[in-house]
């Protein structure tokens, strides 16, 4: 990701490679400013890129600016472009977060001589120059698709969560994904759902909490409590396999050891698991700050 950050760089700074939405523009006579864009400022993917493009800057002169949103929308990046402009950089290179949405506001940048390039997530082709991919779409989407294959054993349902409905990207992804999924090597796995994270904690936790409630279903029914069923299907995972437990208070430690007499069908089994597809949760136990205070992590 360094070196294609790099690359990016050096192509806005040089300005050697122009498709005809830039002709107009000459190509620089030396260093310039270059306003990086991410879609989040949170997302450790992009203080890599911004990393690489520290190092570029170091090589060949100029200045790098980064400004990020803390919500991964369209809308809160066009406000990010405006500010760009107003501190005339000269290059604004982006990983969009819609790629038309934010369109009419690159296109305005391009007018007054801006140079737009797009990372990660490319925007609409009328609105930049380049698009730098940091690797296939296919490849990753494959890479992917085999490896959720490996997981489950080829045969199962599964669950994708995204980051935003309008990732040029990752949507990219889950069209071929979906595609490949026709070919007879998949024919026992089956796409049940796809949810977006919107690059968001609050949002990630919302989508925990939803699958909290499809498992609630299951443990109304069978008289048990959630975190009852989750030990036992734990338990049913082997003879070999124990379920660590924590409990803050005599009554959890009382319900956790209920647990031990629900029993599970093959049938419970298979509403558990439809009820909460592997690799359906995403996000950490606690904050970043948080997890670095503790013993596991150190």
């Amino acid at each position: 990701m360094m070196r294609i950050t790099r690359l990016a760089l050096a192509t806005a700074l040089l300005g050697s490679l122009a498709p005809a939405a830039a002709l107009a523009q000459d190509c620089a006579s030396g260093p310039v400013t270059v306003g990086f864009l991410p879609k989040l400022d949170t997302d450790p993917y992009f203080q890599v890129a911004k990393t690489g493009a520290d190092e570029a800057q170091k090589e060949i002169g100029g200045t790098v600016i980064q400004q990020a949103p803390s919500q991964a929308t369209a809308e809160a990046q066009i406000e990010f472009i405006n500010n760009l402009v107003s501190q005339q950089v000269k290059v604004i290179a982006i990983s969009g977060n819609d790629a038309n949405a934010v369109a009419p506001a690159l296109k305005r940048a391009m007018a007054q001589g801006i140079r737009v390039v797009s990372y990660d997530s490319d925007v609409a082709p009328a609105a930049r120059t380049l698009f730098l991919n940091q690797a296939k779409g296919d490849s990753l989407a494959e890479m992917m698709l085999e490896s959720m294959a490996q997981l489950i054993g080829g045969e199962g349902e599964f669950a994708i969560l995204s980051s935003t409905p309008t990732a040029t990207n990752q949507n990219a992804w889950i069209d071929f994904m979906k595609a490949k999924l026709k070919e007879p090597k998949y024919a026992k796995m089956k796409l049940v759902q796809i949810a977006y994270g919107e690059e968001s904690e609050q949002v990630n936790q919302q989508q925990a909490l939803a699958l909290v409630e499809a498992l609630r279903a299951v443990a109304n029914r069978l008289g048990a409590t959630v975190a009852q069923i989750a030990i036992a299907w734990v338990t049913s995972r082997g003879e070999d396999i124990f379920p660590l437990i924590g409990a803050r208070k005599r009554s959890q430690l009382a319900e956790s050891l209920g647990a031990l007499d629900v029993r599970l069908s093959s049938a419970d089994l298979a509403a558990i698991e439809k009820a909460v597809p592997k690799n359906a949760a995403k996000g950490g136990r606690y904050q970043e700050a948080q997890m670095a205070h503790l013993d596991s992590e150190r």
